[in-house]
Protein backbone atom coordinates (compact mmCIF):
# COMPACT_ATOMS: atom_id res chain seq x y z
CA UNK A 1 0.00 0.00 0.00
CA UNK A 2 3.17 2.67 0.60
CA UNK A 3 3.76 2.02 -3.20
CA UNK A 4 0.42 3.19 -3.95
CA UNK A 5 -0.12 5.92 -1.84
CA UNK A 6 3.33 7.15 -3.28
CA UNK A 7 2.24 6.57 -6.61
CA UNK A 8 -1.20 8.68 -6.21
CA UNK A 9 0.42 11.27 -4.35
CA UNK A 10 2.43 12.45 -6.89
CA UNK A 11 -0.35 12.04 -9.60
CA UNK A 12 -2.10 14.17 -7.18
CA UNK A 13 1.15 16.79 -7.09
CA UNK A 14 1.82 16.62 -10.87
CA UNK A 15 -2.01 17.57 -12.17
CA UNK A 16 -2.17 20.34 -9.65
CA UNK A 17 1.56 22.47 -10.04
CA UNK A 18 2.76 21.56 -13.44
CA UNK A 19 1.87 24.81 -14.27
CA UNK A 20 4.12 26.56 -11.90
CA UNK A 21 6.53 24.37 -12.78
CA UNK A 22 7.00 25.46 -16.30
CA UNK A 23 7.14 28.77 -15.45
CA UNK A 24 10.02 27.83 -12.87
CA UNK A 25 11.77 26.02 -15.93
CA UNK A 26 11.99 29.00 -18.22
CA UNK A 27 13.60 30.36 -15.29
CA UNK A 28 16.36 27.95 -14.74
CA UNK A 29 16.92 27.33 -18.89
CA UNK A 30 16.74 31.31 -19.43
CA UNK A 31 17.53 32.78 -15.84
CA UNK A 32 14.50 34.94 -16.74
CA UNK A 33 12.02 36.87 -14.05
CA UNK A 34 8.88 35.63 -13.24
CA UNK A 35 7.15 37.93 -14.92
CA UNK A 36 9.03 37.11 -18.46
CA UNK A 37 8.60 33.58 -18.09
CA UNK A 38 4.99 34.07 -17.40
CA UNK A 39 4.76 36.31 -20.44
CA UNK A 40 6.33 33.36 -22.36
CA UNK A 41 3.72 30.57 -21.50
CA UNK A 42 1.16 33.28 -22.49
CA UNK A 43 2.34 33.43 -25.93
CA UNK A 44 2.44 30.16 -25.38
CA UNK A 45 -0.88 29.64 -25.06
CA UNK A 46 -3.55 27.73 -22.83
CA UNK A 47 -3.51 24.68 -25.70
CA UNK A 48 0.27 24.23 -24.65
CA UNK A 49 0.25 25.33 -21.15
CA UNK A 50 -0.04 20.95 -19.90
CA UNK A 51 1.93 20.27 -22.82
CA UNK A 52 4.88 17.75 -21.60
CA UNK A 53 2.74 16.68 -18.63
CA UNK A 54 3.34 12.60 -19.38
CA UNK A 55 6.95 12.23 -19.13
CA UNK A 56 6.72 13.91 -15.68
CA UNK A 57 3.47 11.99 -14.71
CA UNK A 58 5.18 8.99 -15.71
CA UNK A 59 8.22 8.96 -13.83
CA UNK A 60 7.56 10.63 -10.63
CA UNK A 61 4.37 8.54 -10.21
CA UNK A 62 6.86 5.59 -10.57
CA UNK A 63 10.12 7.17 -8.67
CA UNK A 64 7.71 8.32 -5.50
CA UNK A 65 6.28 4.86 -5.54
CA UNK A 66 9.34 3.70 -5.26
CA UNK A 67 11.18 6.34 -2.86
CA UNK A 68 7.82 5.71 0.10
CA UNK A 69 7.40 2.07 -0.63
CA UNK A 70 11.84 1.26 -0.36
CA UNK A 71 11.61 3.40 2.73
CA UNK A 72 8.77 1.36 4.60
CA UNK A 73 10.26 -2.17 3.30
CA UNK A 74 14.10 -1.49 4.32
CA UNK A 75 13.35 1.16 7.01
CA UNK A 76 16.01 -0.65 9.35
CA UNK A 77 18.14 -0.01 6.11
CA UNK A 78 17.19 3.97 6.21
CA UNK A 79 20.20 5.88 4.30
CA UNK A 80 21.46 3.19 1.90
CA UNK A 81 17.74 2.41 0.55
CA UNK A 82 16.74 6.13 0.60
CA UNK A 83 19.95 6.87 -1.86
CA UNK A 84 19.12 3.54 -3.77
CA UNK A 85 15.38 5.06 -4.37
CA UNK A 86 17.00 8.53 -5.57
CA UNK A 87 19.57 6.19 -8.13
CA UNK A 88 16.14 4.67 -9.73
CA UNK A 89 14.84 7.44 -10.42
CA UNK A 90 18.04 8.77 -11.88
CA UNK A 91 17.21 5.53 -14.19
CA UNK A 92 14.48 7.19 -15.21
CA UNK A 93 16.33 9.86 -16.36
CA UNK A 94 14.83 9.79 -20.32
CA UNK A 95 11.57 10.88 -18.96
CA UNK A 96 12.74 14.14 -17.15
CA UNK A 97 14.93 14.65 -20.56
CA UNK A 98 11.63 14.40 -22.46
CA UNK A 99 10.03 16.80 -20.03
CA UNK A 100 12.66 19.37 -20.60
CA UNK A 101 12.40 19.68 -24.26
CA UNK A 102 8.86 19.83 -24.62
CA UNK A 103 8.87 22.51 -21.84
CA UNK A 104 11.41 24.50 -23.78
CA UNK A 105 9.99 26.70 -26.41
CA UNK A 106 12.27 26.65 -28.85
CA UNK A 107 11.44 22.88 -29.47
CA UNK A 108 7.96 23.52 -29.90
CA UNK A 109 7.86 23.45 -33.24
CA UNK A 110 9.84 19.85 -33.83
CA UNK A 111 8.30 17.67 -31.22
CA UNK A 112 4.22 17.63 -30.87
CA UNK A 113 4.04 14.72 -28.11
CA UNK A 114 6.32 12.75 -25.94
CA UNK A 115 6.80 9.62 -28.35
CA UNK A 116 7.67 11.90 -31.20
CA UNK A 117 10.00 13.35 -28.80
CA UNK A 118 11.75 9.63 -27.79
CA UNK A 119 11.43 9.06 -31.37
CA UNK A 120 13.88 11.89 -32.51
CA UNK A 121 16.10 11.38 -29.69
CA UNK A 122 16.66 7.66 -30.55
CA UNK A 123 18.69 8.55 -33.75
CA UNK A 124 21.78 9.67 -31.41
CA UNK A 125 21.64 6.39 -29.82
CA UNK A 126 20.95 5.66 -26.09
CA UNK A 127 23.39 7.53 -24.19
CA UNK A 128 21.26 11.30 -25.97
CA UNK A 129 18.40 10.08 -23.33
CA UNK A 130 20.19 10.32 -20.33
CA UNK A 131 22.22 14.00 -20.82
CA UNK A 132 21.85 15.31 -17.20
CA UNK A 133 22.30 12.16 -15.25
CA UNK A 134 25.15 13.95 -13.27
CA UNK A 135 23.03 16.70 -11.48
CA UNK A 136 20.00 14.19 -11.39
CA UNK A 137 22.23 11.65 -9.33
CA UNK A 138 23.66 14.15 -7.35
CA UNK A 139 20.72 15.55 -6.34
CA UNK A 140 18.45 12.50 -5.75
CA UNK A 141 20.08 10.45 -3.68
CA UNK A 142 21.36 13.22 -1.06
CA UNK A 143 17.30 14.69 -1.46
CA UNK A 144 15.94 10.98 -0.53
CA UNK A 145 18.50 10.77 2.67
CA UNK A 146 17.71 14.20 3.79
CA UNK A 147 14.01 13.56 3.35
CA UNK A 148 13.43 11.02 5.19
CA UNK A 149 15.66 11.80 7.97
CA UNK A 150 14.37 14.86 8.42
CA UNK A 151 10.74 14.64 8.18
CA UNK A 152 10.35 13.19 11.36
CA UNK A 153 11.97 15.26 14.01
CA UNK A 154 10.23 18.30 11.92
CA UNK A 155 7.43 16.59 12.61
CA UNK A 156 7.96 16.44 16.35
CA UNK A 157 8.35 20.00 16.24
CA UNK A 158 5.34 20.73 15.12
CA UNK A 159 2.53 21.23 17.91
CA UNK A 160 0.51 17.71 18.24
CA UNK A 161 -2.02 16.86 16.16
CA UNK A 162 -5.30 16.38 18.01
CA UNK A 163 -7.60 15.66 14.97
CA UNK A 164 -7.84 14.07 11.65
CA UNK A 165 -7.62 17.28 10.40
CA UNK A 166 -4.88 18.67 12.53
CA UNK A 167 -2.79 16.04 11.17
CA UNK A 168 -3.39 16.36 7.78
CA UNK A 169 -2.38 20.23 8.30
CA UNK A 170 1.26 19.01 10.09
CA UNK A 171 1.65 16.50 7.35
CA UNK A 172 1.45 19.02 4.85
CA UNK A 173 3.23 21.74 6.55
CA UNK A 174 6.18 19.03 7.57
CA UNK A 175 6.48 17.75 4.19
CA UNK A 176 6.46 21.65 2.97
CA UNK A 177 9.03 22.57 4.83
CA UNK A 178 11.40 20.30 3.62
CA UNK A 179 10.71 20.41 -0.04
CA UNK A 180 11.44 23.88 0.10
CA UNK A 181 14.31 23.46 1.83
CA UNK A 182 15.77 21.00 -0.54
CA UNK A 183 14.27 22.43 -3.24
CA UNK A 184 16.52 25.87 -2.27
CA UNK A 185 19.40 23.29 -1.50
CA UNK A 186 19.63 22.13 -4.69
CA UNK A 187 18.71 24.57 -7.21
CA UNK A 188 21.75 24.78 -8.81
CA UNK A 189 22.17 21.29 -9.63
CA UNK A 190 18.38 21.72 -11.80
CA UNK A 191 19.79 24.66 -13.45
CA UNK A 192 23.16 23.13 -14.97
CA UNK A 193 20.49 19.98 -15.46
CA UNK A 194 17.86 22.25 -17.22
CA UNK A 195 20.56 23.34 -19.76
CA UNK A 196 22.29 19.94 -20.25
CA UNK A 197 19.11 18.86 -21.56
CA UNK A 198 18.19 21.59 -23.60
CA UNK A 199 20.93 20.52 -26.18
CA UNK A 200 19.94 17.86 -28.74
CA UNK A 201 22.80 15.92 -30.31
CA UNK A 202 26.52 17.64 -30.16
CA UNK A 203 29.04 17.75 -27.74
CA UNK A 204 28.62 15.70 -24.06
CA UNK A 205 29.88 18.62 -21.64
CA UNK A 206 30.96 18.20 -18.00
CA UNK A 207 28.70 19.02 -14.91
CA UNK A 208 31.91 21.35 -14.16
CA UNK A 209 31.78 22.59 -17.52
CA UNK A 210 27.94 23.52 -18.18
CA UNK A 211 28.15 25.23 -14.43
CA UNK A 212 31.32 27.77 -15.37
CA UNK A 213 29.58 28.94 -18.32
CA UNK A 214 25.87 29.30 -17.15
CA UNK A 215 27.91 31.31 -14.32
CA UNK A 216 29.73 33.68 -17.00
CA UNK A 217 26.75 34.14 -18.72
CA UNK A 218 24.76 35.44 -15.42
CA UNK A 219 27.57 37.87 -14.97
CA UNK A 220 29.22 35.70 -11.99
CA UNK A 221 25.77 37.08 -9.76
CA UNK A 222 24.58 34.00 -7.45
CA UNK A 223 21.08 36.38 -7.19
CA UNK A 224 21.58 35.45 -11.16
CA UNK A 225 22.34 32.08 -11.37
CA UNK A 226 19.27 31.00 -8.15
CA UNK A 227 16.95 33.39 -10.59
CA UNK A 228 13.53 30.95 -10.20
CA UNK A 229 14.35 30.35 -6.76
CA UNK A 230 11.74 32.53 -4.62
CA UNK A 231 9.13 30.75 -6.94
CA UNK A 232 10.78 27.20 -6.50
CA UNK A 233 10.78 27.94 -2.99
CA UNK A 234 6.52 28.24 -2.87
CA UNK A 235 6.26 25.80 -5.35
CA UNK A 236 8.36 23.56 -3.44
CA UNK A 237 6.25 24.21 -0.15
CA UNK A 238 3.03 23.44 -2.12
CA UNK A 239 4.58 20.47 -4.15
CA UNK A 240 5.82 18.50 -1.29
CA UNK A 241 2.78 19.61 1.17
CA UNK A 242 0.54 18.02 -0.64
CA UNK A 243 2.76 14.88 -1.51
CA UNK A 244 3.21 14.44 1.91
CA UNK A 245 -0.32 14.69 3.25
CA UNK A 246 -2.04 12.99 0.51
CA UNK A 247 0.40 10.04 1.28
CA UNK A 248 -0.29 10.28 5.09
CA UNK A 249 -3.93 10.57 4.38
CA UNK A 250 -4.02 7.55 1.86
CA UNK A 251 -2.27 5.66 4.13
CA UNK A 252 -5.01 5.60 6.97
CA UNK A 253 -7.31 4.99 4.23
CA UNK A 254 -5.93 1.86 2.54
Amino acid sequence: KHYLCGYCAAFTNIAVTFPIQKVLFRQQLYGLKTKDAVHQLQKDGIRNLYRGILPPLMQKTTTLALMFGLYEDFSSLLHSHTMLAGTTEALLTPFERVQTLLQDYKHHDKFTNTYQAFKVLKVYGIREYYRGLVPILLRNGSSNVLFFGLRGPIKQCLPEATSYSTHLVNDFICGGLLGAMLGSLFFPMNVVKARMQSQIGGEFQSFSKVFVTIWLERDKKLMHLFRGAHLNYHRSILSWGIINATYEFLLKLL
